[in-house]
């Protein structure tokens, strides 16, 4: 799929990951809407990167919310593209220090953002994508975020994980769904990148992370994602796969 000049929505586009990706479509020519929460600082990131990207607030677990966005991004043209990136962490315990069952309400709103929420902006995405006009044998393609934590989700991690690992699970039963629309649908799985996620621990925490990856030994940088996504977005032959983006990372239990 070509990038210059087609449109793309791109969800927790205001920071980490998502600018990322924002600043790189835009870079090349896309035209993007950026799709935050309302708290976010989507606005101002738009407005610094030209008429070609807007800004629109909203929460990806609500279908009209995220059917708002996407009237936005036909407003630009043809929508192309989806980069999904909108998440949320959450730690929690199954059962607490003091014998306490873990929070229920907590469990559920993680994997709501995380996993509902893909799917109803993926399921609203293509509905529109599916009536496009094929270009070189394709309609639009949709990348997907999961997490390496999917895989070796650490202890504390389990509505994280549950969530993310849902996300792969989902990624080649909706490629072959998809798949008669001329719709691929591809994942990446990040490892331990520097996102405002983990600005939120200290320093030292952070050092340690990024010495843990094998090569190279350092926190993963969000341009490095947003690059990925560009190749997939351009390599027709993708499809169905989540690609772990770690650094040949494999987490411990802690």
């Amino acid at each position: 799929m070509r990038i210059q000049d087609n449109v793309f929505l791109v969800t927790g586009g205001a920071s980490g990951l998502g600018r990322a990706t924002v600043q790189r479509l835009a870079g090349h020519g896309a035209r993007v809407v950026l799709l935050d929460l309302p708290s976010s600082a989507g606005a101002e990131l738009a407005s610094s990167l030209g008429e070609g990207v807007r800004f629109v607030a909203a929460d990806v677990t609500d279908p009209a919310a995220v059917q708002s966005a996407v009237g936005r991004a036909l407003e630009l043209g043809t929508l192309r593209g989806l980069v999904h990136c909108a998440g949320r962490g959450g730690a929690l315990r199954i059962v607490d220090r003091d014998g306490n069952p873990g929070d229920l309400a907590l469990y559920e709103t993680v994997v709501r953002v995380n996993l509902i929420g893909t799917f109803n902006v993926l399921r609203l995405v293509a509905a529109v994508m599916a009536r496009n006009e094929p270009a070189d044998a394709e309609r639009g393609v949709c990348v997907l975020t999961a997490s390496i934590a999917a895989y070796e989700g650490q202890i504390g991690q389990v509505p994280y994980a549950s969530s993310k690992g849902g996300i792969v699970g989902l990624t080649l039963p909706a490629a072959r769904d998809l798949a008669s629309k001329l719709i691929r649908v591809v994942t990446i799985a990040p490892g331990v990148f520097d996102t405002p996620i983990l600005a939120k621990i200290p320093d030292q925490a952070r050092k340690t992370l990024g010495e843990g990856v094998p090569h190279p030994s350092r926190l993963g940088r969000p341009d490095e994602y947003a690059a990925l996504a560009h190749h997939v977005i351009e390599n027709p032959f993708l499809n169905g796969e989540t690609i772990r983006l770690d650094g040949a990372l494999r987490m411990a239990p802690r």
